[in-house]
Order: C-alpha cells, then structure tokens, then sequence
C-alpha cells in the first residue's frame, strides 16, 4: 500500500503508471528516489494527500470497454479523436524525453534502446502527420458522408475519387505504426526492463507497454468499424444518385 512514508523510487518501481503522476507534479522519482513522499512533497509545497489521490487514480483498473457497434459515426468519430487522438498526442511528448534520458545514459551497455528511440522518434513523426490527416480530411468527409445519406443528398466534393483511397493509405500506415511497434518490442524482449533499471527505465518501457495496446483498440476502431461503414456509406449514395 502507498503512504506518505513510501519512497518515490518504490513507488514507480512497483506500480510503473505512477510516473505520470511524479512527472505532472515535477517530483524526481529517479535520482531523488529515495526520499519518502511526504518529504519529497513538503520540499516542493506539495499537498501530499492531493499526490496519494493522483496515484490511486493513476492505478486504478480501467473502465469496461465500450461496445461501438451501434454507435452513429459522429460518436465513433468523436471517440476517436477524443481518446485515441489525444492519447497519442499526449504520451509522445512525454516518451521522447524518457527514452531519450535512457538512451543517453544506458545505451552504450544497452545499445537496443538507442534502436528503441530511433523507433520512436520515427514512430512519433508519422503518426502526428497520419492524425492530422484524418482529422482534418478523412474523418470530415466520413461525416458529410453520414449527412449526406441522412438527407437524401449527393456525396461530398471531395480531393479523391473515392474514399477507399485515403483509406487504403491509412490501413498501410496503420500496419507501418504497428511494425515499429513490434521492432521495438522484440528489442526490448516484450518491454522487460534489465534487473535493477532505474525508475526511468522502467517508465519508459511501461509507456511504451501502455501506448501499444491503446493503439491497437484505436486502430480497431478505425479498421474495423468506422472505414468499412463509411465505404458501404458511399456506396448506397453513389447508388442512389
């Protein structure tokens, strides 16, 4: 159980999803980890019982996953952005700079972690490119589709013939994103830190743990649900017309 009096160190290393909790409040749980939270709050006038309460959320099991199979492609859309296309938004930020610390620091005794923050820098170029565009072209169009079959209308102007074309480029850069993923894992033996790695060391890998399952349910959703209906949406008011 974790108390005032456990040490940051402890901490991270047993329960790795507290990092993002030390990093938000700017505790060092690496080389200051031995201090017990309580000091380590008071040093930085911290609330340390505002600190435990971020923990215990940090750790907490996560909710159910949602059944989308009825969702309207407006709610599959905003899911998607609001929870796939935020997380990745957010956790890329906050990698890099982990793996580039343990690259720095135990690369020449580790050299796959260099492979791994080459990965990841390569990882997170294209996937802010690939969320822009289906933000800001595919998912609108996927939209105005929807609208367009609810109103009886023509099918949206568009910049490609059809939309299995963007689609086809997702569905690779998808597989791409997935690639580097697994290259990273298989190096890291399935994200396993070295006995006795440091706090970030273990973060890092816990993340990027973390970051690869999220990716696989948001490109579930994307394969599998949202891009097959809106072919079939197309389809019906190509038809129509």
């Amino acid at each position: 159980m974790t108390t005032t009096q456990s040490t940051l160190r402890s901490i991270a290393l047993d329960q790795p999803a507290t990092i993002r909790v030390f990093e938000r409040f700017h505790l060092d749980y690496c080389c200051g980890g031995d201090r017990p939270l309580a000091l380590a709050c008071a040093q930085k006038g911290i609330d340390p019982g505002e600190v435990l309460a971020a923990l215990s959320d940090a750790t907490r099991a996560p909710e159910p996953a949602k059944d989308f199979k009825e969702a309207t492609v407006s709610e599959l859309i905003s899911h998607i952005v609001r929870t796939h296309h935020a997380y990745v938004r957010r956790e890329l930020p906050r990698l890099l700079p982990l793996a580039g610390r343990v690259a720095a620091k135990h690369g020449p005794g580790h050299p796959e972690v260099i492979e791994i923050e080459a990965g990841l820098r390569q990882l997170a170029n294209d996937l802010i490119f690939h969320l822009d565009k289906e933000e800001k072209i595919l998912f609108p169009y996927i939209e105005a589709l929807d609208q367009s079959r609810t109103q009886g209308a023509s099918a949206p102007k568009a910049c490609f013939a059809t939309v299995e074309s963007p689609i086809q480029s997702m569905l690779q850069e998808h597989e791409a994103a997935g690639a580097l993923l697994d290259k990273m894992r298989t190096a890291s033996r399935n994200f396993a830190p070295p006995e006795g790695a440091c706090p970030t060391y273990v973060g890092l890998y816990d993340g990027l743990d973390a970051f690869e399952k999220d990716l696989h349910r948001h490109v579930h959703l994307e394969n599998n649900l949202l891009f097959p209906r809106a072919i079939t949406l197309e389809q019906e008011i190509l038809v129509a017309q």
